[in-house]
């Protein structure tokens, strides 16, 4: 996964840089460097995935057409840069940027990234198909610059140092020392000269698409495809989630299809209610894979709250919840395989619709509200997977985050998305309708939630754990403690009160609880599980 921090202070102490860097060891273990760019710092830790070489370590130097093997700069250093990122493509732009005399000392693609920035300027953020955080100093024009990927799959915060200087970091636990207040770095922006200017929100849809439900259904298909087969490319191993799920079962699906071995899949369920195992397994077998179950107990689920909260950096209830699972899942591959890259199948359900958006009065308020999940999914989803996964040092590959395939399908009529097949996300089954990628008994089955899913006791366990850890008086007297995204229940108070301890009077960092529109008839509920709606029906069983 890697991590990066940089600061634009001449005054910052070099020992609280590395300090900072050292809390976030675990996204990158396997080497660290810090560069002292004579107006700051720029630090990296690495993961090694792709350009497995010392060539590839960042950060990188380099004189505008190459980079400098050493790891001082020097008179010739014209760029220092670290990404924390994984750039699709990046060889078809290295042989155009080969041709215009660049030239290159490492197989990195995050390499490309510096003669990107000498050819294009801050013109090279739009170019670029990937997901990705990057921080850089322009020695020439004496500026820092930061970026983020469109939808926020790989993490950036920031902050302003004691002499008002910004500092940039993957998360904000790197921060806590730096800064007193960190916020999220916007997706889709670049930073310069203090202003954050916005490049792609693809949450934006400027022209719907008018196509018919198969033409919408054989593009999708494709997408999709593209997008799983491009996060194939990794000179480490790749393991894969299955939770028996539509999502993760297609991304699988796809993959055994596209690779000749067997795929490393993984699944995750509670000792003695999960539902999703027998699907997982089921899967597991259709698509041969060498499959993995990892058992857990209450005992495990209540062990990892705390570390899991903090590992985190977040208090909403539903992300703590489903985040338990996949953290658990995670560190076990991380201790019994070599496996270093791991693919997810978040982001199909912002695009594609949940439980509750069933009940979204028209297509209007349905494509409102997936716009609003996805312009804030890097708060949820997409957090949950980036920490559970790099805390247990490895990185995440998001297919339905794909560019090509999120800007397509958000700019699907909205009236075609809504549920009105007796299906939720039918367009999504459809499309691979006649591939029999996955069992046709998955493609068809109704969605269970996650933390549901790895077993219903799960919910159970921890909401029976926090009213056990307050009293009605001491409920009431600790909710006073707070203003912004005021807890509502004993379980959103203990897990408020687990993130101050780590993250102090950081609770805007996260917009507020992920919960359905109350606004809309049938969602006015006071638990984000789709449990709690009319329409869960089989989704549970």
């Amino acid at each position: 996964m890697c991590s990066i921090l940089g600061c634009c202070s001449a005054k910052a102490d070099a020992e609280a840089i590395e300090r900072a860097l050292e809390k976030t060891h675990s996204r990158g273990p396997d080497a660290y460097r810090i560069i002292d760019t004579g107006k700051g710092y720029i630090a990296f830790n690495r993961l090694s995935i792709m350009g497995l070489t010392e060539e590839g370590m960042q950060p990188f130097i380099n004189n505008g057409y190459q980079t400098i093997k050493s790891s001082v700069k020097t008179d010739d250093t014209k760029i220092i840069l670290a990404c924390n990122g994984e750039i699709y493509g990046f060889r078809k732009l290295k042989e155009e940027l080969k041709a215009k005399g660049y030239s290159f000392i490492s197989d990195s693609d995050c390499e490309i990234l510096p003669a990107m920035y000498h050819e294009y300027g801050t013109d090279m953020f739009k170019m670029l198909d990937a997901e990705y955080a990057v921080i850089m100093y322009d020695v020439e024009k004496d500026k820092y610059i930061a970026a983020r990927d469109p939808i926020g799959i790989r993490p950036l915060y920031y902050g302003l140092t004691d002499d008002s200087s910004y500092v940039f970091a993957s998360e904000p636990k790197n921060l806590m020392e730096l800064t007193k207040k960190v916020f999220p770095f916007p997706p889709g922006h670049y930073f310069i000269d203090g202003e954050f200017i916005k490049y792609r929100d693809m949450s934006e849809v400027t022209e719907m698409k008018k196509d018919d439900v198969d033409e919408i259904a054989k593009n999708i298909h494709d997408l999709l495809i593209k997008g799983v087969e491009k996060r194939l490319d990794s000179d480490t191993p790749v393991g894969f989630l299955l939770s028996g799920g539509l999502d993760s079962s297609l991304v699988c699906g796809i993959a055994a299809k596209i690779t000749d071995k067997p795929l490393q899949t993984y699944a995750i369920g509670m000792d003695i209610d999960a539902i999703d195992l027998k699907y997982a397994r089921e899967v597991a077998d259709y698509i041969h894979s060498d499959h993995h179950e990892v058992i857990i107990s209450e005992k495990d689920v209540l062990d990892a709250l705390e570390e899991v909260i903090k590992a985190l950096g977040t208090y909403d209830i539903t992300t703590v919840r489903a985040s338990i699972g996949m953290y658990l899942v995670c560190k076990a591959i991380h201790e019994q395989s070599d496996i270093r890259v791991i693919m997810t199948g978040e982001i199909s359900d912002e695009i594609f619709g949940y439980k509750y958006t069933d009940f979204a009065p028209n297509a209007l308020e349905f494509q409102k509200e997936a716009e609003k999940r996805i312009h804030e999914i890097h708060m949820y989803d997409v957090l949950r997977a980036d920490r559970c996964i790099s805390v247990n040092s490895l990185e995440a590959r998001v297919p339905f985050g794909d560019l090509d395939f999120v800007e397509y399908c958000m700019a699907i009529d909205p009236e075609k998305k809504m549920n009105k097949y007796g299906k939720g996300k039918y367009l999504l089954r459809h499309a691979f309708e006649k591939d029999a990628l996955i069992p046709e008994s998955i493609l068809w089955r109704e969605k269970a939630a996650f933390s549901d899913a790895v077993g219903h006791s799960l919910k159970d366990d921890l909401e029976k754990f926090a009213n056990a850890q307050y009293t009605d008086e001491q409920y009431e007297e600790g909710i006073k403690k707070y203003s912004h995204a005021k807890p509502f229940t004993k379980e959103s108070l203990l897990y408020r009160d687990i993130f101050e301890k780590y993250y102090p009077g950081q609770s805007e960092m996260v917009k507020d609880f992920w919960m359905p529109n109350k606004n809309w008839e049938g969602c006015n509920v006071n638990d984000p599980s789709a449990r709690v709606l009319s329409n869960y029906g089989e989704s549970g069983h």
